[in-house]
């Protein structure tokens, strides 16, 4: 129906506009074309996601972040700022707690945060494995004891040496290989993040990056999660908009189950202030901030107006940990 009431007793179509902006400037729920939004409702918070700031120690150009080292779009975050939230989550239900950057060892307090969190809940990294992760393996190591697990996902980009370096920086792909190694023998579960080609046979990369394992004596069962390219902060990239009607295509709960923001939520700080996003995604839209509480940001209905909502609606993309 692509209707919306201005005033009693007139409706009127929301007229179209061309394409010139990113989609933070557009109505919240209507599209361009003046049809309703397609739009989640939340079900139960299962993984709580921290965003630990967008301080990184490289400065790829096609990070969703757009990180860089001393990067202070979003501050570092501290054990102080978290705990509340963690304990909130737990009251939830929560199931996992979730991390990401920037590079989360670039932040001073992260280590004691994941310390804090695996004392109540399995947690899950995003991690480049590179010199932040190595410089502090004394203080990950003892994390081993903690009473739930850590599994930590690093990003590998190709199975190329040379195109992944030309982006992340001479040296870093060897780096991450050192890391997993390290993390693996240490007993630490561990994945992959990949990119994706357009024209891709993922068996054929995967296998790529299997040989890559035997020689540097890594376990070649490593489940690999494959990312499109989801632009930078800000960015447009011209995906379709989702409509009430496409949404049609998944008509219960339980056919929406795979989009994020129906069971994540993510923190993020602004300023001295922790706010709660919809999901991991859509941090440089401030309409996605839900407010400060986890429980009131769950009664919050989330319209799919973010350019990433289409790569949730058209792949079933997650930020989660592979099962």
């Amino acid at each position: 129906m692509p209707l919306t009431e201005t005033r009693p007793g007139r409706s009127k179509r929301i007229p179209a506009v061309e394409v010139l902006e990113p989609r933070a400037f557009d109505s919240w729920t209507h599209t361009r074309n003046g049809d309703p939004r397609g739009y989640i409702d939340a079900d139960q918070l299962k993984e709580l996601w921290i965003h630990t700031g967008t301080a990184c120690n490289l400065a790829c150009p096609f990070c969703l972040e757009g990180s860089h080292p001393g990067d202070g779009r979003i501050p570092g975050m501290k054990l102080s700022d978290v705990k509340p939230f963690i304990h909130e989550a737990i009251d939830m239900g929560v199931e996992q707690f979730s991390f990401t950057g920037g590079e989360p060892f670039v932040i001073r307090d992260f280590v004691n945060i994941l310390d804090y969190a695996s004392q109540h809940r399995p947690c899950f990294v995003l991690t480049n494995a590179t010199e932040p992760l190595l410089k502090r393996r004394h203080q990950v190591l003892p994390l081993l004891d903690n009473p739930y697990p850590i599994h930590f996902r690093v990003s590998l980009d190709f199975p190329d040496r040379a195109r992944h370096d030309k982006d992340r920086g001479e040296g870093s792909f060897e780096q991450a290989l050192e890391g997993i190694r390290w993390l693996i023998g240490q007993g630490f579960k561990v994945s992959i993040a990949r990119q994706t080609d357009p024209h891709e046979i993922p068996a054929d990369v995967e296998a790529a990056f299997r040989a890559i394992f035997r020689e540097w004596h890594i376990p070649e069962n490593l489940a690999f999660t494959a990312f499109p390219d989801l632009g930078t902060p800000g960015s447009e990239d011209g995906s379709p908009e989702i409509t009430e009607t496409c949404m049609e295509k998944y008509p219960t709960r339980e056919a929406r189950a795979h989009f994020m923001c129906t069971y994540t939520r993510m923190l993020v700080k602004k300023a001295d202030r922790v706010r709660v996003y919809a999901c991991t995604l859509v941090d440089d839209d401030p309409q996605y901030d839900l407010g400060g509480s986890l429980a009131e940001s769950m009664d919050e209905r989330i319209m799919l107006r973010h350019h990433r909502c289409f790569s949730c609606y058209r792949f079933g993309a997650s930020c989660s940990a592979p099962g």
